[in-house]
């Protein structure tokens, strides 16, 4: 969903603040979604938040122009949907880390500690997704756990589908004045909200149990788990299963045998496959993924140590790193820096 597109009008149409100056942002934020410590790091501040109100979901575009560090005081009654509209974010929840790319969805319900560092100029588009609608829903009670993870991210093709939910609900979300106004009836919007709830619920990593009861009328009484078999009936879905492992695992060991079972394939057949859609061997693909995430860190943030850069992302020798690296780009990772140094 670009960032100006015209899906997001409804958005623009209800802009809560705009400012350039750094002390009046943490207020309004903090207002609308949770208190939270704000630290700004480099650029200038050039901030806007603009609302959508649903139902029972809000939705949210904001910017903060800068790259800014946001540690939020623990949330235990909503849950968080983030997508990157422009640039991209670091992001840990709990124990889960999440380099959330341009165009990229993550689902944050951490229990503990959150912490985002967003990249200079990027805007998130941002659903608050109740707990008590995601209970509902599920058919949960109250005292019983929610079952989300602390923070994943939504997979290729279930972030697009994803977006084309979240358009019609900004296309049915009326500003000013409550939900129902122009004569939008209040029980199917409620009814919408409940799909995407029951959206982000058969979606995570593991989906939900096989047996759980999805409450409400035309409910279904068993999902399957996302990403298990269908993916893997031909070779695409193979290696759809495969680049979705290899992107949450970036910065975590991978062998080649970890990527056969990943990918539901035996080694021979994985690099057959490789071979034949990438012209690379597995591991190959890998070192390419993890070589793009390098340079993308280093053209967002030039300022990074390059080795500790490399080494968070599995390059444990520096001399074949740079070797890596320039062959992929036509220039030495100190080159990526200093070009994107000059442009600040």
């Amino acid at each position: 969903m670009p960032a100006k597109s015209s899906a997001l009008a409804p958005l623009y149409g209800n802009c809560l603040f705009r400012s350039d100056e750094r002390v009046t942002v943490h207020d309004y934020v903090a207002r609308e979604l949770i208190d939270h410590e704000l630290r700004w790091k480099r650029g200038r501040p050039d901030v806007a938040m603009y609302k959508g109100q649903a139902s029972r979901m809000q939705v949210y575009l904001l910017r903060y122009g800068a790259e800014v560090e946001v540690t939020p005081q623990p949330f235990d009654d909503f849950a968080l949907v983030h997508t990157s509209l422009t640039g991209a974010a670091e992001i840990e929840s709990d124990a889960h880390r999440i380099e959330l790319a341009e165009g990229r969805t993550a689902v944050l319900a951490p229990r503990q500690r959150l912490r985002l560092r967003w990249y200079p100029g990027t805007e998130q588009l941002i659903v608050k997704v109740p707990h008590a609608l995601l209970r509902d829903v599920a058919g949960s009670e109250e005292d019983q756990p929610l079952g989300l993870p602390p923070g994943f991210m939504f997979a290729r093709a279930h972030g697009a589908q994803w977006s084309l939910l979240l358009q019609s609900l900004l296309n049915v979300t009326t500003m000013p004045g409550a939900p129902g106004a122009a004569g939008m009836s209040r029980a199917w919007l409620e009814h919408f909200e409940r799909n995407l709830a029951l959206f982000l619920l058969t979606h995570q990593p593991d989906g939900l149990p096989a047996g759980a009861p999805i409450a409400g009328p035309g409910g279904v009484a068993q999902m399957e788990a996302a990403g298990e078999a269908p993916l893997r009936d031909g070779g695409d879905g193979r290696l759809a299963a495969l680049m979705e492992y290899m992107e949450a695992r970036l910065c975590a060991p991978i062998t080649l045998e970890d990527l056969a079972r990943a990918a539901g394939s035996s080694v021979r057949t994985l690099n057959q496959l490789c071979h034949r859609h990438y012209g690379v061997t597995p591991m190959d693909l890998l070192r390419n993924l993890r070589l793009d995430a390098v340079h993308a860190r280093l053209r967002l943030h030039p300022e990074l140590s390059i080795t500790e850069t490399a080494l968070a992302f599995g390059f444990g020798h520096p001399g074949r790193f740079a070797q890596y690296y320039q062959a992929r780009f036509n220039e030495l990772p100190r080159q990526t820096q200093a070009r994107h140094r000059d442009h600040d």
